[in-house]
């Protein structure tokens, strides 16, 4: 019988993958893995956190209601040096992260794997809605999901094969009101439990205020304001500091300007926030590194694919081409708004994830 490790955040998700692979016949063992950082910083919880103490309580109920093994494991360390040391130097350096595709490769994976091979388990599993297939080139790939509205994959780009060959994922092949269907059939408390939202480390969505708070108690400064300028250099106003400004924002510049004016670029070197009407906000040319390629080893030769560049975004088609060691371009059929610098460029092959990169 094979062991898995079923990663529970105490969500509907999670906990009916962890049902559905004891009936498939699994050696089922539930984990939560503790990575808040402060032991009463749990306002998370009013926020659909999935990192908090009550997660531990709602999934160590579900793991007592599925007769499964039930542990909590350390991975603050991990956490603290992949997602949110990465978040804040990503921001500081005029980038916008995307620390859910870091916690799912850094943390949910690397770390999660290599402690659950270490006890023993042949796979690790999560409540991800998306699928893994072996495709007939023998490499492993992310398939999108069976129900589009709730599809992960872009979040999950960036796993290695040796992840994906040790990973299940139960939950891609149904939809969400499926997936609460069968907890409320099984009797599961958590079967009308919300999703969580946002970032778990900043609980109320204030990643500015997080990162200068941050900053200053490990340097003691201050991050200070700088100028709005045009891309000629003009300037038109002061801002408050970079961290508060991401490509593409509108909302909330404080500037008047009699036309609708957009974040264009982000100058750290300068302290400066480039801003530009909606036209000069859009580009036909994204490239990206810190490459993986998932559905094939390589682009050998330009390809045309399907391409997302934020997780929300609906997808556009391109041609990408490798014009790196460690660097692919793509040539979008469509102009694309707002390509922001440190987001995921995830590229499709029709279902499957072919790779992707970070938007340079």
């Amino acid at each position: 019988m094979s062991r898995v490790v079923v990663g529970m955040s105490g969500g509907v998700d999670s906990s009916v993958a962890a049902y559905l692979l004891k009936e498939q016949g699994y050696d089922v063992i539930g984990v939560t893995m503790q990575i808040w950082q402060e032991e009463d910083a749990c306002s998370v919880e009013e926020n659909g956190g999935c990192c908090g103490l009550s997660a531990v309580e709602d999934a160590r109920r579900v793991a007592a209601a599925l007769d499964i093994p039930y542990y909590v494991m350390n991975f603050k360390k991990e956490f603290r040096e992949h997602v949110i040391d990465y978040f804040t130097e990503e921001y500081l350096n005029g980038r916008t992260p995307n620390p859910c595709i870091a916690c799912n490769r850094y943390v949910k994976w690397e770390a999660l794997l290599s402690r659950s091979l270490s006890i023993g388990a042949d796979y690790i599993a999560t409540g991800h809605y998306a699928r893994i297939e072996k495709l007939p080139n023998g490499r492993y790939a992310l398939r999108r999901s069976a129900t589009l509205a709730k599809d992960q994959t872009y979040a999950l780009y960036n796993l290695t094969q040796e992840q994906l060959k040790r990973t299940l994922m139960p939950v891609g092949a149904y939809s969400k009101d499926e997936i609460r269907s069968i907890a409320e059939k099984i009797g599961l408390l958590v079967a009308d439990k919300p999703d969580s939202q946002d970032i778990c480390f900043v609980p109320d969505g204030d990643y500015a205020s997080f990162i200068e708070e941050t900053v200053r108690e490990k340097t003691g400064r201050e991050l200070p304001a700088g100028n709005f300028v045009t891309p000629d250099g003009r300037v038109l106003g002061r801002h408050r500091g970079i961290v508060h400004y991401t490509v593409g924002q509108r909302k909330g510049l404080g500037l008047a300007l009699g036309y609708p004016a957009f974040v264009l670029e982000i100058r750290p070197e300068t302290n400066e926030v480039v801003i530009g009407t909606y036209e000069e906000s859009l580009t036909h040319t994204v490239r990206a590194d810190r490459l993986n390629f998932m559905s094939v080893e390589d682009l050998t030769e330009p390809k045309r694919v399907f391409a997302k560049i934020r997780y929300n975004h609906k997808g556009a088609w391109c041609t990408a081409e490798r014009t790196g060691e460690d660097e692919i371009t793509c040539h979008f059929e469509e102009a694309q708004r707002a390509v922001t610098p440190g987001q995921a460029l995830v590229l499709y092959d029709g279902e499957y994830v072919l790779g992707g990169g970070t938007i340079l």
